[in-house]
């Protein structure tokens, strides 16, 4: 499956490959914030944060047809579970061009807001109405 390099990266805590993986374009859709951030650069910052906010972290389903995937995790954030999923896009090139995370329940979302607009604050990202 197309996601499988993405998925790989993720469990490994590993982006570093993201010229591979990603569109020059990528857009990132967050659960927290309205507005997405665009860019490969933006999404490098992101997905830092992120592997350094969940604890615990793992896929636990994948389903994938046409140019869509949906990757199905579980994760902590401190003491709260957060259930979520990552929404992937490919553009004909087989990079990814969008990507939307949901997560749940409300306690487990709101520790996810806290702690990643405090992780993007430590790299100078603005947070659209946490801390820009």
């Amino acid at each position: 499956m197309r996601s499988d390099a993405f998925r790989a990266a993720a469990e490994a805590k590993d982006f570093s490959a993201g010229e591979q993986l990603f569109s020059e374009d990528v857009v990132f859709r967050s659960p927290v914030v309205f507005k997405p951030y665009d860019g490969r650069e933006a999404l490098g910052v992101l997905l830092g944060a992120v592997l350094q906010v969940f604890e615990d972290f793992s896929y636990v389903d994948q389903v994938e047809t046409g140019d869509a995937a949906v990757l199905v995790f579980k994760a902590k954030v401190g003491d709260r579970a957060v259930d979520g999923v990552d929404v992937l896009r490919f553009g004909d090139d087989g990079l990814i061009t969008e990507i939307m995370v949901m997560a749940r329940p409300l306690s487990g979302l709101n520790a996810l807001a806290e702690a990643m607009a405090k992780k993007l604050a430590e790299a100078g990202v603005p947070v659209p109405g946490v801390n820009a």
